[in-house]
């Protein structure tokens, strides 16, 4: 392949964050394939990576919309002044060759997303200032800019391409590619038995008891109250435990009043995560919006039977009963949790050769897209 001239787009430029990370460590390997690559973003965070030259734009205006303008069009300017061979972009921008979707539409996350809020004054009032975001309607321009089919659209799941396609049929024509995260699973394992009994006693959970994890930061979007609610119809040895740093206090009132509070652990952040995997005898991602969960292959590698719902990219790889298409059923909820406690532990999770994903299918993408002689803007 011979040297080309690549930009990635992104308004950081650093490690932290998913979509950042990703980006970071494409942008690594395709500068050790020889390419000359620049990072267009708003600022750097750390270190670039070795041969990458960041192209840092700035992000003025005190307000998010105006930030988020002044990058979208400082970064254009730069976009056209580079006479890149290829641009690709992982945020909102105006012109790409290849953008990569890794959230779905904004209309589809609302829409899914809002039915975690309650029905009445919290979700109504949750809709309106959505609606009202200055933020969210430069989104929406920005969003059908990019979805107008002149660039290739590649998604990060299967799930994901269905509701890019939903939200803009226009693309059935041309429709999106698909190129999954492939997460770094190799310090996901199953324990033996003896480990697994380490890591329950280092968790505090009693023997004889079924317990039920989940991970979120968000606890009103991964429907942590509905599973607390699933928990109060289940038998009185089942328990939840919650690994995420977020305030509980609503949550544990709700615990409360359904009596299972002394059966329900906020555990906070949690830092060795294979270990809280292999404790728990359950992992429940009772998401309303999940692109594609790492939570769930995580769990899954560790040998934990997993629960998730449709509304989530990676239950693409769960067996059909390990999936709901209810996450606000509690009843379903339990049913289907009392049915994983009784299954046996797997043997860990492999990635299916059939599936692309990573960044070596990037790289392939991306240079094959280069071969073929488009260039766009």
């Amino acid at each position: 392949m011979n040297r080309r001239r690549i930009a990635l787009l992104l308004p950081r430029l650093g490690r932290y964050g998913g979509v950042e990370q990703f980006a970071w460590h494409l942008a690594e390997a395709l500068a050790q394939r020889g390419h000359e690559v620049d990072f267009i973003c708003a600022r750097k965070e750390g270190e670039a990576p070795a041969g990458v030259r960041p192209v840092v734009v700035g992000r003025k205006g005190g307000l998010k919309v105006l930030k988020a303008l002044h990058y979208l069009v400082q970064a254009e300017r730069m976009r056209r002044r580079g006479d890149y061979d290829l641009t690709v972009s992982f945020g909102k921008t105006w012109e790409q060759d290849i953008l990569r979707v890794g959230g779905g539409p904004l209309s589809t996350f609302w829409q899914l997303s809002g039915e975690a809020w309650p029905k009445g004054p919290r979700r109504t009032l949750k809709c309106l200032t959505r609606h009202l975001s200055p933020y969210n309607w430069l989104t929406h321009i920005i969003e059908r800019r990019q979805y107008d089919g002149h660039c290739k659209i590649i998604c990060v799941s299967d799930a994901v391409r269905g509701w890019t396609l939903q939200a803009f049929p226009s693309l059935a024509a041309t429709p999106p590619e698909v190129i999954y995260n492939r997460p770094q699973l190799e310090r996901f394992t199953p324990a033996p038995d003896t480990g697994r009994a380490a890591c329950r006693e280092r968790f505090s959970i009693p023997a004889g008891h079924v317990a039920i994890g989940t991970a979120s930061s968000n606890f009103i979007l991964k429907g942590v109250g509905h599973l607390i609610h699933a928990l109060s119809l289940l038998p009185p040895h089942f328990m939840l435990l919650v690994a995420g740093g977020r305030n509980p206090g609503p949550f544990m009132d709700v615990a409360r009043k359904l009596g299972v509070s002394d059966r329900v652990r906020f555990l906070g952040r949690v830092d060795d995560m294979p270990a809280f995997y292999n404790a728990i005898d359950v992992f429940a991602l009772n998401t309303f919006y999940d692109a594609c969960s790492n939570a769930v292959l995580e769990a899954l590698a560790c040998g934990t039977p997993a629960l998730s719902t449709t509304r989530n990219g990676s239950s693409r790889f769960l067996p059909e009963a390990w999936v709901t298409d209810a996450p606000d059923d509690p009843a379903d909820l339990a049913a289907r949790l009392a049915a994983l406690a009784s299954e046996e532990r797997t043997e860990g999770f492999a990635w299916p050769e059939d599936v692309k994903a990573g960044i070596p299918a990037w790289v392939e993408r991306i240079e094959r897209e280069m071969e073929s002689g488009i260039r766009r803007g």
